[in-house]
């Protein structure tokens, strides 16, 4: 072994590849457009081209399909249809009520029917339009409020309940109540739904798919192709975007794919258009609310009372966890002493609506801030100091409505320095000073907090496997159960794995997410994605590492535990070696240098029927100050600036987590003020296309954007006491909404509450504008 002694003895103390700023893993592939996605991977010879055929009718019955002109059009090899299905058809990913293709019923505009194969895209998809179907119309609920009126639903009502709201409220000085309605969100990812199903021999499955999930497709394909899971394999390398809408919704596309490979023992893609993507595919749940909230003199919120009624959709999927998860945050960073909190997830003809970033959390969070918006208002006070005013705090106020105890509350000096380095309350007097000179233009300003709890609502799902190899020239392999959707899960799990055994990140390579590697994976969500594998990663990497320093402390007869490793090197006995150097040597003493690993998160529970105990592992916390301009004759507004400030732990990787500040705040706001979906009365989603649903773009973000990390540690033993970070930050535009709000408020001198909706579209911001000054009309 070559051995050096130019390092300092204590370098292990000292060395770190976690917590350090490195690029992500694929930066520069990406910069440089050679990031391999499931479209550009070479195809096969041979390989087919699929689309979908869609319904046309928002709620209906159909006895026939008429398919002699899509078989006859150019380039057509089959089409396929649910009789052609030869195991299960269904790819829901709770309840098994989400047909593949539509047999005699279908229950949306976009609903797929069948599926053409062709020699190319633009024949398949071409084809696809010439079917003929002869349909019997159905009563159709296109809205929530229908499907409420109509108690028509895909779940059961849930239902939340401490202490007694309806005494409370009743005993309140003061009440607010009202409704809101919130909007519903497309997830946009740059990269479309797409599936490359490749039949292999004696009718296995690969499937390279563009998805979250890996293991649940792997379900789905086999379950359709009536197989064991062990004959398909699923493998996702990177996605272009995922936001929660690859999560269930990539199943339809792998599913279909696959069915055709089988039929015809040849490759399929099917690659969706970015119109049939968006038609066919579930967003984020809009959500109607009815809130009645109690309060005191102070401001103090006694007691509060929310309905909140989801657009479901027309399927289960995942409306149930997004509901829970709202219910579960209601609260944000307040203490409510008696609630009674309802959910109704309303069955309606349009999309099954799905995961997005937050999950429900948002929804539930706004409820109560639009409340605590309304309280400052009608007693004159600044709405920063109502929440301030009922913050969770000290012992007797630090439990949540369902049940679990704060033990990591960090939101009073969170938003304390953030309020300073703001210089928010300066900022205050100058935009009431602004408006008062200004008839046309307005300005607004707001602070808001977040509390966001982190791990899946199901208990089973907070689990992860990982396997690291190292090679005998020093180099190391890793592979885990989380995808990469851009958020840097696999540069994190690298920053472990070469941390703990001391190695350069450059020695570090990971390879596709697979599942004949890990096997029973959760999907990458509920932000436990780092968190989850980076855990079991560190498992696998610190038995290998464990092996070597026995080996080499063997070696030099001394204790294990004196055996350090850093920089590329091995410590032992003051002597300083190449870590490439130790491990040749250990492969020739037949040392194991690989390993599994495994983390379940522990000290989770929960009971759905009282909807308590302890569901989360931790809370990640934040707040922002955000500063608009509104023109009161047009509605059109303009962020000025934005400041953020989140409780990331000890953070991974700085860079990678302010850039995901960064992001998931613009698209927050974008769900909260541009972002429109619209159906026409038959049903039909007419914002399907960048041309008619509009995202932000580089001129919405401000020029003036502040975003810096609290210094915290996480109190719960996270991976290296960091904490999630890929959804808790979309609550922090939050300030951006009600910042418009606080404009239009001005308009009436501060003294009327808007009735405000999102997204505050220029339409919506005039038409507030008209209610204030109609009210403040003598």
């Amino acid at each position: 072994m070559n051995s050096r002694t130019e390092l300092p003895a204590n370098l292990a103390g000292i060395w770190a590849e976690v917590g350090r700023a490195h690029p992500h893993e694929s930066a520069t592939l990406h910069v440089l457009g050679t990031a391999t996605y499931v479209d550009d991977v070479a195809e096969i010879h041979g390989t087919l081209h699929a689309a979908l055929g869609l319904s046309t009718q928002a709620h209906a019955t159909f006895t026939t399909i008429d398919l002699t002109d899509v078989k006859a059009s150019a380039g057509v090899v089959a089409v396929l249809v649910a009789t052609d299905i030869p195991g299960r058809n269904d790819c829901g990913p709770i309840i098994h009520d989400d047909p593949i293709f539509a047999d005699g019923l279908v229950q949306y505009v976009g609903q797929p029917l069948f599926v053409v194969v062709a020699d190319t895209h633009d024949n398949a998809r071409r084809a696809a339009r010439l079917a003929q179907v002869d349909y019997t119309a159905l009563p159709a609920h296109l809205t929530p409020e229908s499907a409420h009126a109509a108690q028509s639903y895909v779940l059961p009502p849930m239902r939340l309940q401490r202490g007694d709201a309806a005494a409370r409220l009743a005993q309140a000085p003061h009440r607010a109540s009202g409704t809101l309605s919130v909007g519903g969100q497309e997830q946009f990812y740059l990269e479309g739904q797409v599936a490359y199903a490749i039949p292999q021999e004696d009718r296995a499955m690969r499937v390279l798919c563009s998805t979250q999930h890996p293991s649940e497709m792997q379900q789905v394909v086999a379950h359709a192709l009536g197989l064991l899971a062990h004959r398909v394999n699923v493998e996702c390398r990177r996605m272009g975007g995922g936001f929660g809408g690859k999560e269930s919704q990539s199943a339809l596309w792998a599913a279909a794919a696959a069915v055709a490979a089988d039929k015809l023992k040849r490759p399929v893609k099917l690659r969706a258009d970015r119109d049939d993507d968006m038609l066919v595919t579930g967003k984020r749940h809009c959500f109607r609310y009815a809130y009645d909230v109690g309060y005191d003199d102070s401001g103090r919120i006694v007691a509060v009372k929310l309905e909140m009624v989801l657009r479901a959709g027309y399927s289960a999927d995942l409306s149930g966890p997004v509901a829970t998860r709202a219910i579960c945050h209601v609260d944000n960073a307040y203490y409510l002493s008696d609630v009674d909190l309802r959910a109704f997830c309303g069955k309606t003809n349009t999309q099954s609506n799905t995961a997005f970033r937050g999950f429900g959390g948002p929804q539930g969070a706004l409820a109560i801030e639009y409340a605590i918006d309304d309280i400052a208002r009608t007693l004159g006070m600044d709405a920063l100091d109502i929440r301030q005013r009922n913050f969770y705090a000290e012992a007797g106020r630090d439990v949540t409505p369902y049940g679990q105890q704060l033990d990591d509350n960090v939101i009073y000096p969170l938003v304390a320095e953030l309020e300073t380095s703001s210089a928010y309350r300066q900022r205050r007097d100058d935009v009431r000073a602004f408006n008062g000179t200004s008839p046309i233009l307005k300005k607004g300003l707001a602070l808001t907090p977040v509390k966001f709890g982190i791990a899946f609502n199901v208990n089973h799902l907070n689990q992860a496997g990982a396997l690291v190899h190292v090679y005998v020239d020093g180099s190391v392999l890793v592979n885990h159960g989380g995808t990469e959707m851009g958020q840097g899960i696999h540069t994190k799990v690298m920053q472990v794995v070469a941390h703990e055994l001391g190695v350069p990140l450059a020695q570090v390579q990971i390879s596709a997410t697979d599942t004949a590697k890990v096997a029973n994976t959760s999907a990458t969500a509920a932000s436990t994605g780092a968190d989850l594998n980076g855990k079991a990663a560190q498992h696998a990497a610190r038995q290998i590492r464990d092996r070597l320093a026995a080996f080499i402390a063997g070696q030099y007869d001394v204790p294990a535990a004196s055996v350090g490793f850093a920089d590329g090197s091995v410590l032992v006995a003051g002597q300083v070696i190449r870590f490439a150097d130790v491990v040749a040597k250990a492969y020739l003493a037949r040392v194991q240098l690989w390993s599994d690993g495994f983390y379940a998160t522990p000290g989770l529970h929960w009971d759905s029927a009282s909807m308590t105990g302890h569901p989360f592992s931790y809370f990640a916390y934040g707040a922002a100050v955000s500063e608009v301009i509104i023109d009161t004759l047009t509605g059109e507004w303009k962020l000025l600036r934005a400041d953020a400030l989140y409780d990331a732990g000890e953070s991974l990787n700085p860079a990678i987590d302010i850039g995901q500040v960064e992001g998931a705040f613009i698209q927050g706001m974008g769900w909260l003020t541009t972002e429109e979906l619209c159906w026409n009365k038959d049903g039909k989603l007419t914002t399907h296309a960048p041309s008619t649903y509009k995202i932000p773009t580089v001129s919405d973000c401000p020029d003036d954007f502040r975003v810096a990390l609290f210094k915290n540690r996480n109190v719960t033993d996270s991976i290296h006491r960091s904490k999630a970070v890929g959804e808790p930050p979309l609550l922090l535009p939050f300030s951006v909404f009600f910042a418009i709000r606080d404009a239009v408020a001005s308009v009436g001198d501060y003294r009327i509450n808007p009735p405000l909706n999102a997204p505050a579209t220029s339409e919506e911001i005039l038409k507030a504008i008209e209610a204030v000054q109609l009210v403040n009309t003598p």
